[in-house]
């Protein structure tokens, strides 16, 4: 590791490096390295693009795998730059900004005065030893109708059930312009033991017990950010981040997890995980953690073609229906009506879904679909996805109907499967009119739990608003336009060794004058 810092170094000295880097990196030579290796282990990061600018994200961890990421308790400064070419001969923007060991020596960066939708690379140093490079487009701006978005829909990367192969091709998609990732970036549970015979091996393992603290969760990070397929994913594209239930807890819902843990004890470790995971996403200040929670909820718009309304379907849902006997923290009926985003977040999402952009996205994790479970060979009643909150899709369906929507396309996962179909209009009945098309992408690497061989999946012939079915892991990739949404799954042959190849399973259209899918 060493040698590699060094090596480094030596390139930016012997290649005349220009701006910011070059000043630092010709410090004097009497000057004590402060980093003995490599300080930006966990890669850089871009999120949350808007026409002029983006954030950009690194986080300062020589030893990621030991507490504080082997950094000692001070602030230190790292510079940064942008540019409009992969060379760095051209630096439009630069400057410095502080690592705080109270954020875990994270730096966020939001930068501005960009022109939009446009290509820039980035890139950040510190004692004059670089990071990698990233690169990241600028949203449109907000009167403009561009042709094309292309973006990815991916989640769900248990660190220990597969091998993220699936970001190393993400990473490769030609001119991304963003990927949202839709949660569980990491799982918090402890080290796997050797599994029973038949079921789905462990690939590698978790290093600890199950994360509570504040420095469990950023170790977790750690190992899951030091993925060189994750990093390059990153580097590669702005995301768009958000977090379902394993950042903090298995089927975790507002102030209770699911293990009898009284709320005030359990709100502790929400807490911690929130602030774990803001310091590790590339997201704006105001997603910073306040009073032990965070507005995560968010849009963006990408000119006159796309509204993404990011959602948080965590944190301000009513206590969850019992899936079975002896679960924790759960009702067997409720007395009021469900609630999965809010009274606050409804609002929110009412106020701001227009009829002047062409699609209109709801962004979240967990399948809004209604699904027929008769067919499953592993007993689940769905509670902790939609089906659990019926009032609450009740109404989200009676709000794109009030606003005589046709363009609402809901896109996310957490199933470990594909879903393509869309949401039914009317309450129990499957083959109603449809409201609003969906595309759930299944996982980077996380099994899925339906114990249903790949292939054609029984569940379908109960299931008429449901177009396709299919356990394997992967991601949505989707090229949207004016006229039409089309979205291929792409599947990887395998991601329990290395070099698994990717292919496109299926693609699927939408039209925004028609809120159901259509096979292409």
């Amino acid at each position: 590791m060493t040698s590699h810092l060094f090596n480094r170094r030596a390139f930016l000295i012997a290649g005349g490096a220009s701006g910011l880097l070059a000043g630092l990196a010709h410090a004097p030579a009497s000057a004590k390295p402060r980093f003995l290796a490599y300080p930006f282990s966990l890669g850089v990061a871009s999120g949350d693009p808007v026409p002029d600018g983006f954030v950009i994200w690194t986080r300062l961890a020589p030893k990621p795998l030991e507490p504080h990421g082997g950094m000692i308790a001070e602030i230190v400064t790292v510079g940064w730059e942008v540019a409009e070419d992969d060379a760095f001969r051209k630096i439009v923007l630069a400057g410095q900004a502080p690592a705080r060991p109270e954020l875990a020596h994270s730096v966020h960066v939001e930068i501005s005065g960009l022109r939009s939708h446009r290509r820039y690379w980035y890139r950040f140093v510190v004692d004059g030893i670089p990071s990698d490079i990233g690169t990241v487009r600028t949203a449109p701006a907000r009167a403009d109708m561009v042709d094309n978005l292309r973006i990815a829909v991916a989640g769900c990367q248990n660190y220990q059930a597969g091998l993220f192969t699936a970001w190393r091709h993400i990473s490769r998609e030609p001119d991304l312009d963003f990927v949202y990732h839709y949660g569980d970036y990491i799982y918090e549970g402890k080290a796997a033991t050797t599994p029973a015979p038949g079921r789905p091996p462990v690939v590698r393992r978790h290093r600890h017990d199950e994360v509570y603290s504040l420095d469990d969760y950023r170790q977790r990070y750690a190992l899951y950010k030091i993925d060189p397929d994750l990093k390059a994913a990153h580097a590669a594209a702005a995301f768009l981040s958000s977090y379902d239930d394993h950042e903090v807890d298995d089927n975790w819902a507002g102030e209770w997890d699911k293990d009898r843990t009284p709320p005030d004890v359990f709100k502790l470790r929400r807490a911690a995980a929130m602030q774990a995971w803001y310091e590790h996403m590339p997201v704006r200040a105001g997603q910073l953690p306040h009073d032990g929670t965070q507005r995560m909820y968010r849009r963006l718009d990408y000119g006159r073609l796309m509204r993404i309304n990011i959602l948080d379907k965590r944190t301000y849902r009513s206590i969850r229906l019992c899936e079975k006997e002896g679960d924790g923290n759960c009702v067997e009926t409720r007395d009021h009506p469900d609630t999965m985003l809010g009274d606050a977040q409804e609002r929110w999402l009412g106020d701001g879904l227009i009829s002047g952009a062409t699609w209109n996205v709801l962004a979240l994790g967990g399948i809004v679909m209604p699904f027929d479970r008769s067919a499953q060979k592993v007993p689940s009643k769905g509670y902790d996805n939609w089906t659990g909150y019926p009032d609450a899709r009740e109404r989200l369906v009676g709000m794109i109907t009030d606003r005589k929507l046709t363009n609402v396309v809901i896109t996310g996962g957490d199933s470990h499967m594909f879903f393509i179909g869309h949401v039914p209009s009317r309450r129990g009945d499957l083959e109603s009119p449809p409201i609003a098309a969906e595309l759930h992408a299944t996982s980077i690497s996380s099994n899925s739990s339906n114990g249903l061989p790949i292939g054609p999946d029984p569940r379908a012939a109960t299931n008429p608003h449901i177009a396709v079915i299919h356990d394997q892991r992967g991601y949505l990739l989707c090229d949207v336009g004016a006229k039409s949404w089309d979205a291929s799954l792409r599947v990887v042959d395998q991601a329990l060794t290395p070099g698994g190849e990717i292919a496109t399973l299926a693609r699927y259209t939408v039209q925004p004058d028609r809120p159901t899918v259509a096979k292409l």
